[in-house]
């Protein structure tokens, strides 16, 4: 049987060293050698004798405060020793290392993988308050290991050496350390009162020293992701 898609490039990538690595632009491997966390749903295809675990978003105190901010990583724990491959929605795949004092801000829903050795948490975004329904929260990772991000597109890394602007939607991570705020880009007037609008009301401001990635779409804004909305109904949900 003879086809280019039997050609090298579309072959299984092999290795002799256990852990992450990209197949391809869109797709991560796995050689698993005892446990990994990924994001639920996320697996296309196994090899060996692999486990899966769904893990909601991580111990009940990231489920509280998933269900209270709308973020979060809904996760699965995978367990064994073989080949797992991973996706989600043909987007292009990023390894990031991370080292001692590292820590990484991440949108949630671009988190597809990550070694077990690394910790995170959900953290309000500093300077944001009420400003949008996107971007109030954001996973922090810290500690030693590789994660695996998805961006819709190729990215562009800013460097953060003098005051930079962006859509909340389009931040997909950013330097924990990096100071954060709110801009308002489209200016109050006439047009706005007659409910005219830029599409760009505001923006995440960034300062300090660090690196901000920013891909080339918005991801659409959680459906009640709104603190309040998310109190209501995880409030809701307990007296009922």
């Amino acid at each position: 049987m003879r086809s280019a898609l039997f050609s090298a490039e579309n072959l299984e990538k092999e290795s002799a060293q256990p852990g992450m690595r990209l197949q391809n632009s869109k797709m991560l491997k796995i050689e698993l050698n005892g446990e990994a966390m990924a994001r639920v749903g996320s697996m296309v295809a196994y090899q060996g004798q692999v486990q899966f675990q769904a893990l909601g978003s991580g111990g009940i105190g990231k489920f509280i405060k998933q269900r209270l901010t709308g973020e979060g990583v809904p996760l699965m724990k995978l367990t064994g020793r073989g080949d797992v491959f991973l996706a989600e929605l043909a987007k292009d795949v990023h390894i990031i290392d991370l080292e001692p004092g590292d820590a990484l801000s991440i949108n949630g829903s671009s988190v597809l993988a990550f070694d077990s050795t690394l910790q995170y948490d959900i953290k309000m975004v500093s300077g944001m308050g009420m400003a949008s329904s996107s971007g109030l929260f954001n996973c922090v990772f810290t500690g030693q290991g590789r994660i695996a991000i998805t961006t819709k597109g190729t990215p562009v890394v800013l460097n953060v050496d003098q005051p930079t602007y962006v859509d909340p939607q389009a931040a997909v991570c950013w330097s924990a350390s990096l100071q954060t705020g709110y801009h308002r880009a489209e200016q109050l007037g006439l047009g706005t009162l007659l409910g005219r609008s830029t599409g760009e009301a505001f923006t995440m401001s960034f300062a300090g020293q660090g690196f901000v990635v920013v891909q080339p779409s918005e991801e659409p804004p959680v459906q009640g992701s709104g603190v309040q909305q998310q109190q209501g109904g995880l409030l809701g949900g307990l007296l009922s």
